[in-house]
This record gives C-alpha cells, structure tokens and sequence, in this order.
C-alpha cells in the first residue's frame, strides 16, 4: 500500500458528500398491492372490481365499498361477500450516478439495476349488510392501503450513490493508496398494512332515491428495514480496507501532525491539524455500519357519505370519503446510525410522521341494454395533495376513468370486463427510489357463477401496466443522477357471495 496523505486527504474529505441530502418522503414502499387508486389507497377491495372495475354505479354486495348508498336496493335479508386476492408486483429503478459505479468492484457497469420484489399472496377483505325494508346496515373490512412486503435485495441507488462518491471524491483529491474501487452490503425491505374497517346505514328516501352515511376506522402497522454495512475502498494492491479504518488512520496521522506542530510552537498549524483529526474521526464514525429497524403505528377514524338514484335503465351513484387523518409513531433500533443517511432520517425513534390516506370522491354509472347486458362507467378523484405528507410542489391531484361491461350468459354464469386509466399529478420532487409513482392502464375480467340461490362464486384476474418514467438531476457535488422507475403488477383473486 502506498503512503497515506494526510492534507490530500483533508481536501478528499471536503468533497465527501457522505450526509448529501437526498429527495425523499414519509411514505416508503407504499402501496405494495395493486394500488389502483390514490397515491396510498387501494381501491380493489371485492372480485366484482377485479373482474370490472367500475363498480361505482352498480348495484351489488361489493357497493358497500363502492356504492354503499345502492347496496339499500338489494333485497331484504343478510348479505355476505367473502374474498381472497393474491397480488405480485415488480417495483424497478435503474439508476446512473454518472460514472462512479464503475468503480463497484463486483459489478463495474454505469448503470445499476436495483430489482424490488413487491408480493401480498393472501389480501382479504368482506362486506356483509342486513337489508329490512328501507333500512341497509353495513360493514366492511379490507387491505385499504399497503397489503405486503417490497424488497430490494441489493438495496437502492441512492444508497450506493453515497457510498460511491467516497473512494471517487479521494481519488480526486489526489489520495494515494486507494483506486476508485468500493465495494459494500445493502438491503431494504418495507412492509404496510392499513386495515380498514367500515360500520355505516343506507337509508331508501324514496323508492328509487337512497342515502347513505358511516365511518371508517384505519389501524396502520408498518415496518422498515434497510442497512449499508460493510463500506470498503479498494486499495492499490487490489484488496479492500474497510473505510472506518481509512478515516481512523488518516485521523491517527492528522493527531501526529499536530503533535509535531505543537512542538514546534507552530499553534496555528497544530489547531488546524487537531481539526482536520477530529473530521476524520467524524468521518470513521459515519463510515460504519448502518442499520434501521423501525415499527409504525397509527389510526385515524373518517366519515363517508352516498347517493343512489334509479331511474329505469340507468342507475347513477356518487360517494364522498373524507379524508384519513393518520399520525404514524415510530419505533426505531439503530435510528441514531440511520441518519447518516437522510432519507432513514425520517424513521429516529420516537418522532410521529404523517401517513394521511386522501379525501375520496366518485361518479359512477350504470346502463341496462337489455336484462342480460349492463355496462359502467365511473371517475375518481383523489384529493392527494391535501395530505400532510404531501406538497404542491410534490404531486397535484389524482384523477381515473373508469368503464365496463358484463354480460348473462345464462342463469348461473356471468362473463365481465373493465378497464382504468390513473392519472397522476406528479412533480418531479415526488419521485425518488423509496417512493415513486406512475400512471398506469388497468385491465381486468371473470366471471360470476350462481352455484346455488344462495350462493354465487367469482372469479377474476387483472393487471396494470404503468409508465415508465425517467427522472434527471445534478447533485450539488456536479454529479449527473439519472433515474429510471418502472413496475409491473399481477392480481389473482376468488370470493363467495352468499345471501340469507
């Protein structure tokens, strides 16, 4: 190994971006089921959306997510659905930190690919309502938000952004000793569950005119866990030195400096040594492992409120969710070594974050051609940008469409489309490797099949395909950071209705 430096060195460190700041926001990893609505709301809450999503306007046990004031119109007795969906989402980022991550020693490439695996294979939820007269008692239970684990086996780019500008800003101070070369040990996985449970009462105010009015209550249970450990430079030799131990030396001969000023009677010398020791210490300490484990809880409690309105054929609905006031409390271990990285900053032990879920309002439609053929329509509005977590200069507002089809094929069997555009609002600030998101097309399908008078199976798969979208910055160091978000969702699901 060649001789260390230490005034190179001083001036490497100055240009060490370990604590750079690093876009980030209070809702990591969110939505890991189909998120088809809001930034943090999922909106496929019965079968009957998988196989056609635009529910708003029809008439069904599932209204009681999506048209509470209709579900007044079905017949009188108990009402019960049932239902099961396994969702697999793929979340990538492909990120180039101008050249640095050349200098990865186990994957020399300009851009690193980081693979973040999203799967929820059990996501429940019932509705169930007892119909008398003109009465309509309801409740729900459902994944509203979240709904499973994402993990990014290798970490993210903004991690490996940080520890990349180490060896590359001491190279280019003139170090010697080390190459351009690192290597190092990343992980993140997040994990959210929003449970939400409905209690509420549709009231028929005519015979085609009903109203509705509840409450939903949200519990939120999250989990966070990530790391960067390991932090090594590669040294002339071709082997690796731990960079603790880089600082610690480079520390040790800053103290020696000093020493030999201070004998000298060179006291101006010797406090400036004494400084740049005490960076280097600052610097060791950094360097070392960092690790976050942090629980979330929270609740908030908001009301909601409907219409329906028949008129012959066609069969119009609207429904209002005010917004979710939640307050998440952290729960951290290792939280101090977290904040060495900004976007972990967020999860130090003890400080309450916001985790809002969106005020919501919808329209929806329904027209019947004939007494086998109905089709749908509906829009969402997501007042996103009224959350605490959330800013203009973040995202604006979400907006969908929504339209579908189904059809009788005979007493017992019933076939159903839909499909759905989101369109989100969003900022560039909104968009970092923690928390993104992309507009997407939805399509879904199944079928319904009357097992008996009492009973009624359904079945449906849909998808979403989103936009890619690429975001460019130049950090304050001059660095290009180049980001590419990009995701692919699966839902596969089955229920019972069953009527008593």
């Amino acid at each position: 190994m060649k001789k260390f430096h230490p005034k190179r060195a001083a001036r490497a460190i100055a240009l060490v971006a370990l604590l750079a700041p690093v876009s980030s926001h209070l809702n990591p990893l969110s939505t890991l089921t189909a998120n088809a609505g809001g930034i943090l709301t999922n909106t496929n809450q019965n079968i009957a959306f998988n196989r056609n999503m635009a529910r708003d306007g029809a008439i069904g046990i599932d209204g009681v997510y999506s048209n509470p004031a209709g579900v007044a119109f079905l017949t009188d007795g108990f009402h019960l659905s049932l239902n099961i969906q396994s969702a697999f989402q793929h979340r990538d980022i492909t990120t180039a930190y101008g050249k640095l991550f050349l200098g990865n020693i186990n994957n020399p490439a300009e851009e690193h690919k980081y693979k973040g695996k999203a799967n929820a294979p059990v996501v429940p939820s019932l509705q169930a309502a007892l119909n008398r007269g003109r009465w309509s008692f309801q409740f729900g239970f459902a994944i509203v938000g979240g709904g499973g684990k994402c993990t990014f086996d290798n970490g993210l780019g903004s991690f490996e952004g940080v520890v990349a500008q180490i060896p590359a800003a001491l190279v280019a101070a003139g170090a010697t000793g080390i190459t351009g070369g690192y290597s190092y040990d990343s992980y993140m996985r997040g994990r959210q569950y929003y449970w939400g449970f409905t209690l509420g009462t549709a009231y028929k105010v005519l015979d085609n005119l009903s109203v509705y009015g509840g409450l939903r209550v949200i519990y939120a249970n999250a989990n966070y866990f990530g790391y960067v450990k390991n932090i090594a430079l590669q040294t002339s030799d071709g082997n690796t030195m731990p960079a603790t131990q880089y600082f610690i030396a480079a520390h040790d001969q800053y103290v020696a400096a000093a020493a030999k000023y201070s004998e000298a009677g060179m006291t101006e010398q010797a406090a400036d040594y004494t400084a740049k020791a005490d960076a280097m210490t600052k610097y060791a300490v950094a360097t070392q492992d960092i690790e976050l484990n942090c629980d979330q809880i929270g609740w908030g409690v908001a009301p909601i409120i409907g219409i329906d309105w028949k008129a012959g054929k066609l069969n119009l609905a609207s429904k209002f969710e005010f917004k979710t006031r939640l307050r998440l409390k952290n729960e951290s271990a290792n939280s101090a070594s977290a904040a060495n990285i900004e976007m972990l900053a967020q999860f130090k032990d003890g400080e309450s974050v916001a985790g809002d879920m969106p005020a919501l309002f919808t329209l929806g439609a329904q027209y019947e051609f004939t007494p086998k053929f109905r089709v749908m329509a509906g829009y969402h509005h997501f007042f996103d940008v009224d959350t605490k977590q959330f800013t203009k200069d973040d995202l604006g507002d979400t907006d969908e469409y929504l339209l579908g089809a189904e059809y009788d094929i005979n007493d017992r069997l019933q076939v159903s489309a839909g499909v759905q555009r989101t369109d989100y609002d969003i900022k560039p600030a909104h968009m970092n490797d923690i928390s993104f998101s992309l507009d997407s097309w939805t399509w879904g399908l199944g079928i319904g099949y009357q097992v008996s008078k009492h009973a009624k199976v359904n079945i449906a798969y849909f998808e979403s395909d989103y936009n890619d979208y690429n975001k460019s910055e130049t950090l304050e160091s001059g660095i290009e950071v180049k980001n590419r978000y990009q995701r692919t969702n699966h839902v596969l699901g089955a229920g019972i209705d069953l009527t008593f």
